[in-house]
């Protein structure tokens, strides 16, 4: 029978404790903070719903029923009653284009448009409030108004300004630009399109347009004036403030450029801002691929890596793009487009692609894939097999982004291979981009757009991005239009329903399946002991609205490392 001894007021006490004594266990550890008598939704599998949660030094220490986490509480513990609002982890986002997003809305942006007569107001003031000769440019056009292809035309952007050049981003695969950028260009009608490239001309006379396709946009680059140091990470804090007031505490960054001998500003700017302490955001990046070099600048993307590692910042990726878009036919098909022999192409030669996608595996890296047609997502999914081959099912996690159209041949290849599909849920919908989209591939192809759902049920894993800032990063959006296949108070039929998803299958791919492409899994990305405190409070429960209402859902709090990065949290205990 064991005895404890204790010491008090100079005595020597025995205490013989019995066999049927319960054994003494130790306080539990008190919390910083307990947000309680909540509706917690905690994406585990085993414990999906609690009620109350605590933190303590950026983490969370438990999860459980309000009485259970009562007993946290301590003398300086802030107890916030959530008065049964829905908490649930934040929100990650698996592609995203934090940089070139925060440098569109810094310059000329052209997002809140909506008709071609806003973008002459906008490019107008613009201009005026721009002095000098120099280049206008910026970005957030819609190719949909510029019937009947959606290729832009410099007419209405020369009637603005023909004294100096004005250019335009769409989507990153699409250039909108005047007669005076054209010239200063030297694009005429004799200039041949180049490699992966297409200058839009008239079909008559063979003149330019205005509109540069994919490797024809770096045409102007000289005529673009390079963002600054300065402007790199003003555009890095705008894009964190804006993404945590959506909820949003984790990014997967697409696509970071870096110059060839190994450098990168952008990795640099990212530094900047992480040690001002605006960096309120878990970030794993992507290297771009260039495809106009080959399999030796692997070693300039090592390096690049590695610097990277050594500041405490994740560059492990890299983001091959091997397609273009739908709409401007440069998307590669494994049949033509209607109407035409057009079939588009890959811009990486799949020899090329598989070694480059073998050597970042057997380094332990990750591949991402922009893939937009059919033929694109195959030759990305054999350039993985040949990887798998090589080195095995290691944990490399690759991932596809967009897959406007994928084969029904090629869907459990996704399961097969462990590959993540990231979808933009949003795009997923009748409207006027897919309009265009359906035009081009048909019926039979149309019937494959978005297979999300058919993934899912081939075992596939969905992790969802909004490519942001081509479109809306509001995960709520997203999520909608996930459940419904309709575009937010949209009015036209749902675009192929039984590709739709279930909330609980939207909720993880926006959270544990983003931490999980990221390599943060076991770090953030649902509510569980011992993993960061990145947490949202949200205006309505998600689980008991109609699915075409969650568009107009509000986030009242983000806790970023248990910090409050948006809203308050005297506001959500009131």
């Amino acid at each position: 029978m064991p005895a404890l001894r204790l010491a008090t007021a100079g005595l020597l006490l025995t205490v013989t404790a019995t066999a049927n004594s319960a054994p003494l266990t130790p306080a539990p550890e008190v919390a910083e903070l307990i947000l309680t008598n909540g509706r917690v939704y905690t994406v585990e599998e085993g414990k999906p719903w609690a009620e109350a949660v605590a933190i303590k030094d950026g983490r969370i220490l438990a999860v459980g029923t309000s009485a259970e986490i009562a007993r946290r509480k301590g003398a300086k513990t802030n107890v916030v009653d959530l008065h049964g609002r829905f908490l649930m982890p934040a929100f990650g986002d698996a592609h995203a284009h934090p940089i070139f997003g925060g440098m569109s809305h810094a310059r000329c942006a052209l997002h809140a448009g909506r008709t071609l007569d806003d973008y002459r107001k906008i490019i107008a003031d613009c201009v005026a409030k721009t002095p000098g000769t120099g280049t206008v440019f910026g970005s957030g056009f819609n190719q949909t108004l510029f019937p009947p292809n959606g290729i832009p035309r410099k007419e209405i952007l020369d009637a603005i300004s023909r004294d100096r050049p004005l250019i335009f981003e769409s989507d990153g695969h699409t250039l909108w630009v005047n007669s005076k950028a054209l010239e200063l260009a030297k694009i005429t009608r004799d200039t041949p399109d180049p490699k992966n490239g297409t200058i839009d001309r008239d079909p008559k006379t063979g003149e330019p347009v205005g509109g540069l396709e994919e490797a024809a946009m770096a045409l102007v680059d000289p005529l673009v004036p390079p963002p600054t140091d300065q402007d790199l990470q003003g555009a890095i804090s705008y894009s964190v403030k804006f993404f945590n007031s959506m909820g949003i505490t984790s990014w997967h960054d697409a696509a970071v450029e870096w110059d060839k001998g190994g450098t990168s500003r952008a990795i640099e700017a990212y530094k900047a801002v992480r040690d001002s302490g605006g960096l309120t955001m878990h970030t794993a990046m992507d290297l771009r691929w260039n495809n106009e070099r080959g399999i030796e600048q692997m070693a300039d993307i090592l390096k690049l890596s590695t610097r990277a590692r050594e500041i405490g910042l994740t560059a492990n990726g890299v983001k091959f793009f091997i397609d273009g878009v739908i709409p401007q036919q440069t998307a590669a098909m494994l049949a033509p487009y209607e109407g035409t022999d057009v079939k588009g192409a890959t811009q990486i030669k799949l020899e090329t692609l598989a070694e480059a996608v073998t050597a970042l595996d057997a380094r332990g890296m990750q591949s991402h894939f922009h893939t937009i047609g059919d033929a694109a997502v195959r030759e990305a999914l054999d350039a993985v097999a040949a990887a798998r081959n090589s080195d095995g099912m290691s944990d490399t996690r690759p991932m596809m982004s967009h897959m406007n159209v994928i084969d029904p041949a090629d869907q459990p290849r996704f399961a097969k291979l462990d590959v993540t599909a990231i979808f933009q849920p949003l795009w997923a919908c009748n409207e006027a981009y897919m309009a265009l989209t359906i035009e081009r591939i048909g019926p039979v192809r149309s019937a494959y757009i978005y297979p999300a759902g058919s993934v899912l049920r081939f075992g596939g894993r969905l992790a969802y991005g909004a490519d942001w800032s081509v479109a809306s990063a509001n995960p709520f959006e997203g999520i909608e239009v996930a459940l419904t296949r309709v575009a937010p108070e949209g009015k036209l039929p749902p675009l192929e329903p039984n590709e739709a998803v279930t909330l609980e299958q939207a909720l993880r791919a926006y959270t544990l399946n983003v931490a999980y492409v990221n390599h943060l899994d076991k770090q953030t990305g649902s509510i569980a002991s011992g993993k960061s405190a990145d947490l949202i409070v949200l205006d309505q429960d998600l689980f008991k609205i109609p699915a075409r209402q969650i568009h107009s859902t509000k986030v009242m709090l983000t806790l970023f490392q248990g910090r409050e990065v948006h809203g308050s949290l005297a506001a959500v205990g009131r």
